[in-house]
């Protein structure tokens, strides 16, 4: 038996738990002692209530004991972004103006994961509002790369993915409009699914406004954690319809047998790509081969297309809603809205109309291409991570910043599956692919990514570097 049960997947614990190996209780001391250990170097833990936890972990070992039906996470630690609800804990989304707004119940995904007898272990660090890829919040300060102090872990799910990567929790919750579960899952080495639009249901009791209509289009809640096969568990557990989401679904998990050809995006058009991010694409391509798919680079349809339209969209909603989040909004956070903000005309009728035409017709156009290519690989950003603050250094670095995750813009636009998993180390930190499917396809993303991993193996858990 070991004490270091952080170090091991949601999976094997669950079983653990089940069969008796080791007690929820365990499980949690382990975690809540790595917390303890590594979270002042990289800051991603941002709340912690060490007697609840060790309370509920309690309660599920008396339930396995009394051969209570077991849930399929059950006595397993998750932790939690701060912009989702958690009864009882402040939904702050990293701002300082709403470090006390406390939420009454729980979001749809936190519901479910209790439901199968998870634990809320802790919340997770994020920036303002979620409205930078880069981990700086003027309630909790900068989030740390594991692999390197000084460099950002990504946004907007950073502290998220920090945790998962230096072992601080198993498995989390995130949501992403711009990449903000992929993006930090590409910055620390770990693995993370942007489900399919209505796969997964959203909405925070707590939420004083209606979404938005850029969310109602492109907003996904997901999972984050260290290996592709805790992401399907996790998945299988959140999905599914839920009373305050009028979009989400109830749609299985797997569909009709699909080709098993790839599209191969090493350097995706819109800029300038890595070397080193680029290989580790064609190192997800080579895997995919030797396990039997055929992959050839070839770049989706009006790729820029899917960018521009991304942009406009976002800004379009963003220009009305900006007055209304703008209070809640730290320095930072204002500064890169200011150095990025697209000079869009007037919104009329007719752009709408047309906006919302350009939209469908690239969605048409990108599942008649997937008819061929189901699966699209390619980076998730396209130079490494970058330096903390960078985002708002200038104008230059900011638009810079803007360019790098150009290529998780289409998942969002087109509401499809996209699965990030890491392919190995460049220069001291992680590289990986990432891999877009059909809509509600999200099984083939997770196929896919278990193939790379089989041949990569997972990077993390690691001891935050310097």
């Amino acid at each position: 038996m070991t004490s270091e049960w952080w170090r091991e997947s949601a999976s094997t614990m669950a079983e653990a738990i089940r069969e008796g190996v080791v007690s929820s209780r365990e499980v949690v001391e382990s975690h809540l002692a790595r917390i303890e250990q590594v979270n002042d170097r990289v800051n991603a833990v941002v709340e912690v209530r060490p007697d609840e936890v060790r309370r509920a972990a309690d309660e599920a070992d008396a339930r396995r004991r009394a051969g209570a039906p077991l849930g399929p996470l059950h006595g397993v630690p998750f932790s939690v972004k701060t912009n989702i609800d958690v009864a009882g804990y402040p939904t702050t989304e990293g701002s300082a103006a709403l470090a006390h707004y406390e939420a009454t119940a729980d979001a749809p995904t936190v519901e479910r994961m209790r439901g199968a007898g998870a634990i809320v272990l802790a919340r997770t660090n994020m920036p303002d509002l979620g409205l930078r890829i880069n981990t700086e919040s003027s309630l909790y300060g900068a989030t740390h790369n594991p692999w390197r102090r000084g460099y950002t872990a990504g946004g907007s799910s950073g502290g998220e993915a920090a945790a998962m990567a230096t072992g601080m929790s198993p498995l989390g919750l995130g949501n992403d409009i711009g990449g903000s579960l992929r993006n930090p899952a590409y910055a620390c080495g770990v693995a993370s699914i942007k489900p399919s639009r209505g796969r997964v249901a959203q909405g925070n009791p707590s939420a004083a406004l209606e979404m938005a209509l850029n969310a109602q289009i492109m907003l996904a809640e997901g999972v984050l954690a260290r290996r592709v096969g805790d992401l399907r568990l996790g998945l299988s557990v959140v999905m599914g319809s839920h009373p305050r989401d009028p979009q989400s679904v109830d749609v299985p998990l797997a569909g009709r047998p699909r080709p098993r050809r790839v599209a191969l995006v090493a350097e995706p058009a819109g800029g300038s790509t890595d070397p080193d991010v680029a290989e580790g694409v064609r190192v997800a391509g080579r895997a995919l081969a030797e396990a039997g798919y055929e992959v050839d680079e070839v770049e989706p349809p009006q790729l820029l297309e899917t960018y521009f339209a991304w942009v406009e969209l976002m800004w379009t909603s963003l220009r009305v809603a900006t007055p209304l989040f703008a209070p809640f909004m730290g320095e930072g956070g204002r500064r890169f809205l200011e150095l990025t903000t697209v000079e869009l005309p007037p919104a009329t009728e007719e752009s709408l109309y047309e906006m919302h035409q350009r939209r469908y017709a690239l969605a048409r156009t990108w599942s008649t291409f997937m008819e061929s290519y189901p699966l699209v690989v390619g980076p998730t950003w396209t130079q490494p991570p970058f330096e903390l603050g960078f985002d708002i250094a200038s104008r230059e670095s900011a638009l810079a910043v803007s360019e790098l995750f150009r290529f998780v813009l289409p998942a969002n636009l087109l509401g499809l599956p996209a699965v990030c998993v890491p392919t190995g180390v460049a220069h001291g930190f992680p590289t990986g692919a990432q891999v877009i499917g059909p809509l509600m396809r999200d099984d083939l993303c997770l196929d896919a990514a278990q193939a790379i991993e089989a041949a990569v193996g997972p990077l993390t858990p690691i001891d935050p570097r310097e």
